[in-house]
């Protein structure tokens, strides 16, 4: 699938890692210093062209997930065309310095369906139900 991408100053594009990865990783153009229990807006450096009928978002990384370093998830819509960032979080105890260069997030493209809701008063029966978190056990 083909999608424009604009790069702007300093910004680098997303790249897979290996051959048969789902996302794309992405970099930081910044250097930038988080707090322990603080986020911060990490730009990446991008714009997208996304199709109509496609989104993509932004996700974390697990190897910097299990640090404790995390990105909240993002949707980026076919229509936007500013500079992609990242929200960074730091779950740490100690302050975590984001360098210029660094994997910060991965990139995912999906396509989407509008939908249109059917109003109505009764739902299907399942084996579920109406059972919510927890309901299949730990």
């Amino acid at each position: 699938m083909n999608v424009k991408i604009k790069l702007l100053e300093n910004g680098f594009l997303p790249n897979y890692s290996r051959i048969g990865d789902a996302c794309l990783d992405c970099f930081s153009t910044e250097t930038k210093t988080i707090l322990p229990n603080e986020r911060e807006l990490i730009k990446l450096g991008f714009c997208l062209e996304l199709p109509s009928g496609y989104e993509a978002v932004i996700r974390p990384r697990s190897g910097l997930s299990s640090k404790g370093i995390d990105v909240c998830i993002g949707t980026i819509d076919s229509n936007y065309r500013g500079e992609i960032m990242a929200n960074v979080v730091n779950n740490t105890k100690e302050p975590i310095v984001i360098s210029r260069c660094s994997r910060i997030c991965q990139l995912s493209i999906k396509k989407v369906e509008d939908i249109m809701f059917i109003e109505c008063n009764e739902l299907s029966e399942t084996n579920r139900g109406d059972k919510g978190f927890g309901s299949s056990g730990l």
